[in-house]
């Protein structure tokens, strides 16, 4: 098994200098594990997240997916801050809970320029996923 480029402690420094907009006390966002290939992350609950109808609204799970999947790549190539987003599908597959997100990502396919993932989401306590995540990620060259 592959040891991975950043543990925890290291993805938690380097995403709160890079990425301070997104990534501090308040956001909520807790990476939980993380390994060669994977990460696993929690979006601690806030109301301001409810949308009307009493679910948790599609841009929360879309940003903690993106973010899952940022985590897993960088746990496998190491701090790469170019490294983006250039594609992200997401399937809601049914109404999560007003509490914690839980994003697991798996890297489908690790190469020299692609990072191609998949991010399922559940709500805390939930066997079901509330919705399944395809996502590639661009690495720059030279990294």
């Amino acid at each position: 098994m592959t040891a991975p480029a950043m543990d925890v402690e290291a993805l938690e420094r380097f995403l709160a200098k890079e990425f301070p907009q997104v990534f501090h006390a308040q956001s909520g966002l807790v990476i939980e594990e993380a390994w060669h290939g994977g990460a696993r992350v929690r979006q601690l609950y806030r109301p301001d997240f409810v949308r009307p109808g009493g679910t948790i609204s599609g841009p929360t799970m879309m940003a903690l997916a993106d973010f899952a999947m940022y985590v897993g790549v960088l746990a496998a190539i190491g701090p790469v801050p170019l490294a983006v987003t250039t594609n992200l599908n997401i399937n809601f597959l049914r109404k999560p809970g007003t509490k914690d997100l839980i994003a697991r990502c798996r890297l489908l396919k690790l190469g020299k320029r692609l990072a191609v993932g998949e991010v399922t989401i559940h709500s805390d306590g939930q066997d079901e996923p509330v919705a399944h995540v395809t996502s590639t990620y661009s690495i720059p060259a030279g990294k």
